[in-house]
């Protein structure tokens, strides 16, 4: 057995590296997923504490998963993965820290389908999905701010996973669901004014991302669902609460 390193960065590093060694599919998502893909994460005004790491992998692989945490020092939390069927605890208790893996899906504000990605995943899910994660925020903080913004920054808008954030893949999303259509857009809206106001920040290719990001989602084809939940519009909420669905 080994022990969780000090840094969340590194210790995000050492998780899925032990994870390809060991043939589990596991990505990296959150705060710690945008840290090793954007450079402007470490530096401010962007940069920030990361507390925890996050990850995805397949529900198929549950298992493993768990053999393979609890060989890096982690402890599963019995009670709270015995009920879950597609979202896994575990703490770090050298550090004092959680470690949290979906499987195969994100139950946050919205249900986001994450099993079919981790095929364009290498450490960190592709920047289109590390983006959906936090534009599908309605309560959004600081940090998330600071991290749609970094990923904004360093990530062009382009129509593959692999060089940079996949603009057909978000649209083809948010025009088949109303719902995460209007939070996404909501928050975009978010980030793009905090781009603006960031004191010493260049937000220029940020603001102009969203702009192009909005424009995207504004001109494509509506399904028929995303229609008839649009004639309802926010007098019937569209989200949940991330704790509602635990």
């Amino acid at each position: 057995m080994t022990t969780p390193l000090p840094d969340l960065v590194e210790e995000g590093r050492r998780v899925t590296k032990a994870a390809r060694s060991a043939g589990v599919e596991l990505a990296l998502l959150g705060g710690v997923a945008v840290a090793l893909c954007c450079p402007s994460a470490g530096r401010p005004p962007l940069a920030r504490e990361y507390k925890d790491v996050d990850a995805v992998g397949r529900r198929s692989q549950r298992r493993p998963i768990e053999q393979l945490l609890t060989g890096l020092g982690y402890t599963g939390h019995t009670e709270f993965n015995a009920l879950q069927e597609t979202r896994l605890l575990f703490q770090d208790p050298l550090h004092e820290r959680r470690l949290d893996v979906f499987l195969d899906r994100a139950e946050l504000c919205h249900v986001i389908e994450l099993g079919p990605r981790l095929a364009a995943a290498d450490e960190t899910l592709a920047p289109a999905d590390l983006l959906l994660l936090k534009l599908q925020v309605v309560e959004t903080n600081r940090k998330d701010l600071q991290d749609a913004t970094a990923l904004l920054t360093d990530h062009e808008l382009t129509d593959d996973d692999r060089s940079g954030i996949n603009l057909p893949y978000l649209t083809e999303l948010v025009a088949a669901d109303w719902g995460l259509w209007r939070t996404t857009t909501m928050v975009a809206e978010r980030v793009a004014d905090f781009a603006r106001a960031c004191e010493g920040f260049d937000g220029t290719a940020a603001v102009g991302r969203v702009r192009r990001l909005l424009d995207a989602f504004e001109a494509a084809p509506k399904s028929r669902g995303w229609r008839m939940r649009a004639r309802l519009g926010e007098r019937v909420r569209w989200y949940q609460l991330p704790e509602e669905g635990q």
